[in-house]
């Protein structure tokens, strides 16, 4: 009796560890077939979805990406990020001309009220932006008529290439300013802000690579003055992208151009601070292992995605092991639903799903 008990046990935990471990795996879907790197995707909940690619594409999913919809197709357009405030509304950016090939679109910032039905350029007021790369949106409780309502804040960034730019709307998308940031960097990858006036920004010092630092910036006024709180301190680095998974600690990804294949170590920053400071965490020696997208579960459990493969942390970043996260995986998104279930989408050459 006392064997089948302990023999029952084991069998149980075995099936528990399994059951754990199938939670925390990737899954490549079925996706339209894309010959390079495709830059973001986003998701409203577990199921409804959106990516796109440099080719002009914008993909939906109603079902978690069992399925996908293509929404629009528009040739000499890179779209390069996109992200919704609700099911509804929408923003795509793009990486904008004389950058890549075959790419003739001007309009940096496309807009949807109907889902992604249908996509219209954006107005705003301010300098020229050529490009953006990143999108992020924080929605700001207050109290409306006695009720709680949400106040709608976007931030766009770019671009990789130069020149540096922010967009923002303060009311949902309906009206945006730019501002000129090349003051402060050369070229923007990303941004992440806590609250309106809180957040930092992925940055490199130089349009020139082989002169480029990894940079990042610290806003605390939303958006309107910046000041560095990071530099590396090596020639061909940018930043790329970042995760907070906590208010305190946040991760970056460290990207290194240089040349010389002896050149291997490659390196993600890390906070515990909300930004203010930065240390240099390694992830691999391997030369051809350029890093792209990072995302966090929480302040020790993260992935990182990289040219050749994908890499997955359960300390913090003190160690790191192999994962398939397919290549060139460019952006990783972790979500918790209001049960606090953890579900993710990763976008590179493929999309996964977590």
């Amino acid at each position: 009796m006392v064997k089948i008990i302990i023999k029952t046990a084991i069998l149980l935990f075995a099936t528990v560890n399994a059951a754990l471990a199938q939670e925390n795996t990737w899954k490549k879907l079925t996706t339209e077939p894309y010959a390079g790197k495709q830059d973001d995707i986003t998701f409203i909940d577990e199921n409804t979805g959106w990516y796109v690619n440099g080719y002009g594409k914008i993909f939906h999913t109603k079902d978690g990406g069992a399925n996908w919809e293509k929404q629009l197709e528009q040739k000499g357009t890179f779209f390069r990020t996109i992200a919704f405030v609700d099911k509804n509304v929408g923003f795509a950016g793009t990486v904008g001309t004389d950058y890549f090939p075959n790419v003739t679109d001007t309009i940096p910032l496309y807009g949807t009220k109907d889902g992604g039905k249908s996509w219209k350029p954006v107005t705003y007021k301010g300098p020229y932006v050529k490009g953006l790369c990143a999108i992020d949106i924080v929605k700001e409780q207050y109290i409306n008529h006695g009720k709680i309502d949400y106040k709608t804040h976007i931030y766009a960034v770019g671009r990789v290439g130069t020149p540096a730019n922010i967009m923002i709307s303060h009311d949902g998308g309906e009206t945006w300013i730019s501002q000129s940031m090349n003051t402060d960097c050369k070229m923007l990858f990303d941004i992440k802000m806590f609250t309106k006036n809180e957040g930092i920004a992925c940055a490199a010092t130089n349009e020139d690579i082989t002169q480029s630092n990894a940079l990042i910036l610290k806003t605390s006024d939303g958006g309107k003055t910046w000041e560095k709180v990071y530099q590396s301190s090596r020639p061909y680095e940018t930043t790329w992208k970042v995760s907070f998974p906590t208010k305190d600690v946040g991760f970056v990804t460290i990207q290194s151009y240089n040349p010389d294949p002896n050149v291997k170590q490659q390196r993600i920053a890390k906070t515990i601070d909300g930004g203010k400071t930065w240390t240099e965490v390694n992830l691999t020696e391997d030369a051809t292992a350029r890093q792209f997208g990072i995302g966090f579960i929480d302040e020790n459990h993260g992935f990182v995605g990289t040219m050749n493969s994908g890499f997955e942390t359960k300390d913090g970043g003190q160690t790191w092991q192999k994962i398939d996260l397919g290549r060139a995986c460019n952006k990783i998104r972790i979500y918790k639903d209001e049960k606090g279930k953890v579900y993710g989408y990763s976008i590179g050459v493929n999309v996964y799903k977590l």
